[in-house]
């Protein structure tokens, strides 16, 4: 059966990957519209290639007008977004968004009844217990797109609840897994983003050197799988091999082991539950030779255990935790703060919070709201260096 598609955040990581699935599978997916930030050349390609019937930019839609056909309709920021996501045009909806900006498209379209294949790990983390309870009770699926939270949603299908003890999630542990703290204290810019495994996005490899994206991957898990905090492990994986594991109750485990080439997930999560040939290599076990595991080291990367303190608080606190990274983040790569401080400002903003129970959207926002201006009053206030190396969250 053709779906019809709109693939929101086109020109990013997720979406150029997604667009070579479905360009792999033209009998399969119809791209309705994309969206771009300020990528207009990758976007105007695209519009080429698959001559979707509308397209969503940052700003500026007028000054795009002359370099697309006549006929494509040029929507702008986040109204055209969401207008976008609710197309009854649209059968499923392509989250590949990066940060904030995902929530309210990812909202809409479950409202609406859309399916969903989401990349977008913010809207799980700030309102996932919202948001999947308006796609059950709107009739829309709601799919994990990741390396890892994908074939763990496979697999879990196959599985009744009762026969699992736990998940286990792998981390590359980025490129500082065998560093102090005092060389840590020191990373730059270009080398926290030169991650060993993984080519992505600045802001989800910046979260990825962290660990803050493993821990934004446990709370998705707790909410795409109706899992228990206790019952979603996180272990460190340099080779990036063994996606997910999964640990049955008589003490077997499950593995999924693949290349790390991102078209295989996301081809995995739009044809479920058929298997299809894939541009993906497929992986040699012999010339991977080793696997290795290790435990976290929260002294190291407390934003992992920030975010298990996040999820067991719950209401409004996730939504902090998500806010406050976010400006933490850009404040690192503006080289405002050191790296050791991405943690410190999440964790005082946490702190500073007065915990609502969350249970509407504007709560979430306001949450939001209130998070970024609290992170940036710290960020510019706190005289946080290159050298900060104060302990915060689960590993103090």
């Amino acid at each position: 059966m053709m779906k019809r598609v709109a693939v929101l955040g086109s020109t990013g990581s997720i979406g150029t990957n997604a667009l070579d699935v479905m360009a792999a599978l033209p009998d399969r997916f119809e791209i309705v519209s994309l969206s771009a930030g300020r990528n207009t050349d990758l976007l105007c390609a695209q519009t080429e290639r698959f001559r979707p019937r509308r397209v969503c930019v940052r700003e500026d839609a007028v000054g795009l007008k002359d370099r697309l056909p006549a006929e494509v309709e040029i929507l702008e920021g986040e109204g055209g977004l969401i207008d976008l996501a609710v197309d009854e045009e649209v059968d499923l909806v392509v989250n590949g968004l990066v940060a904030g900006v995902g929530i309210r498209p990812t909202v809409a379209a479950v409202e609406a009844g859309k399916d969903v294949a989401t990349a977008n790990k913010e809207t799980l983390v700030v309102a996932g217990h919202l948001v999947t309870e308006l796609a059950r009770s709107h009739g829309g699926a709601l799919v994990p797109l990741d390396s890892e939270l994908t074939p763990i949603w496979q697999a879990l299908e196959l599985h009744s609840d009762r026969d699992v003890r736990k998940i286990v999630l792998p981390a590359s542990g980025g490129p500082f897994f065998a560093s102090s703290r005092t060389e840590m204290a020191a990373v730059t810019p270009d080398a926290a983003l030169n991650h060993p495994t993984w080519k992505m996005g600045p802001k989800i490899t910046i979260d990825s050197a962290t660990l803050m994206n493993k821990g934004f991957e446990v709370i998705e898990s707790h909410w795409f799988f109706d899992l228990p905090v206790d019952q979603i492990d996180v272990v460190v994986h340099r080779q990036s091999i063994v996606h997910c594991l999964i640990e049955f109750v008589d003490g077997s485990l499950m593995a999924h082991l693949s290349s790390t080439d991102m078209r295989l997930p996301i081809q995995q999560a739009l044809t479920h539950p058929d298997k299809l040939p894939s541009r993906a290599d497929p992986l040699d076990l012999v010339e991977v030779g080793a696997l290795t595991f290790d435990s976290p080291d929260l002294e190291r990367f407390p934003c992992l255990g920030l975010c298990y303190d996040a999820i067991e608080m719950g209401g409004t606190a996730p939504a902090v935790l998500n806010a406050a990274n976010e400006i933490a983040v850009s404040a690192f790569l503006e080289e405002r703060i050191g790296f050791l401080s991405i943690p410190e400002v999440v964790d005082a903003s946490m702190q500073a919070h007065d915990r609502q129970p969350g249970d509407s959207l504007e709560a979430l926002y306001e949450a939001d709201r209130w998070a970024r201006r609290k992170a940036e009053d710290i960020v510019t206030g706190s005289g946080f260096g290159r050298r900060s190396s104060a302990s915060v969250g689960r590993g103090s």
